[in-house]
């Protein structure tokens, strides 16, 4: 007569499992049980030794316990199971290339400098909480003068991802960002200081027109000019204050501008370091504000009156 069910110990016999974690399975609901022996003991099924054998082979990938009964339950399906499984492994070799990255920066040093770089790398431990302190300090100091959109395009520039494959020199600059925004009275950036222009809607839209043109040609290294994008700066102003697009009015917005140039010199290195953790894929805003700056200035100089 064929067996139909089997005791603990017949499993564990016949998978090579020990008793003490077959039951710890059973116990877990991971296990079938087909019903009872009349000592009350619990007997197995045929689909016992099925979910033995996907047990071992979930659990020789090193997927965890929560993970296996969550599929045997029918709470998550194999794909999602393997979804997050890879999103899992994924952050582990994050991780891993950060400690990497973060040990050949201190390896690549001796003495003080050494003892310098082991202080700001001591900033970031967790990378998720990192990028979180990046995000919360500039939501911080810059949710009162900006808009929701142009808050949110500032965001993003100044609190970039962690590098997920850093080297040496972006992990550095990654952990200095966030030494720079613990120092006291660090410099918060606007786009501009005026009151009115907080209110004008399209004002920022414009603005971001203009920022793209000099975005362009900071990348392509063209020498400032009075060209497109100081006249879509200079249009977004006009358009925003109901004026007219003249020599004056171009040397009043050149003062207004000139007086915000005045960065903090840890906010240009804070730009330079944002530019080193990206690749130089956002762009380094105190260089694209001195081109513009200087672009408007030469447009002034362009339309001012001979004296000869």
């Amino acid at each position: 007569m064929t067996q139909d069910t089997w005791s603990i110990g017949e499993l564990a016999a016949g998978t090579g499992v020990p008793v003490k974690t077959l039951r710890y399975y059973s116990d877990s609901g991971l296990l079938p049980v087909a019903g009872r022996s009349t000592g009350g003991h619990r007997r197995y099924g045929p689909a016992a030794w099925e979910r033995i054998r996907l047990i071992r082979r979930l659990r020789a990938l090193d997927t965890p316990i929560a993970t296996i009964t969550r599929l045997v339950t029918g709470e998550s399906s194999f794909g999602e199971v393997v979804a997050t499984e890879l999103e899992v492994v994924q952050e582990r070799l994050t991780e891993l290339r950060w400690r990497q990255a973060t040990l050949q920066s201190l390896d690549d040093c001796t003495g003080e400098e050494r003892l310098r770089r082991l202080e700001i790398l001591s900033r970031v431990q967790r990378l998720p909480q990192a990028h979180r302190t990046l995000t919360d300090h500039w939501y911080r100091e810059l949710s009162v003068a900006l808009p929701k959109r142009r808050l949110d395009i500032m965001i993003a520039m100044l609190s970039p991802d962690p590098p997920r494959d850093p080297d040496p020199a972006s992990a550095l600059a990654y952990a200095e960002l966030h030494l720079l925004i613990s120092t006291p009275d660090f410099t918060r950036w606007t786009q501009d200081h005026d009151e009115e222009m907080r209110d004008a809607p399209a004002f920022y839209g414009e603005i971001d027109d203009a920022a793209v043109l000099t975005a362009a040609a900071v990348a392509q290294g063209l020498p400032p000019s009075a060209g497109d994008a100081v006249n879509a700066f200079v249009s977004a102003h006009t358009r925003a204050r109901r004026a007219s697009d003249t020599p004056a009015f171009r040397a009043y917005l050149h003062g207004l501008v000139s007086r915000s140039s005045g960065f903090d010199p840890r906010l240009e290195r804070y730009w330079a370091l944002v530019g080193t953790v990206t690749g130089g894929r956002v762009l380094n805003m105190t260089v694209a504000h001195r081109w513009l700056t200087e672009g408007l200035s030469i447009s002034i100089a362009g339309t001012a009156p001979s004296t000869s």
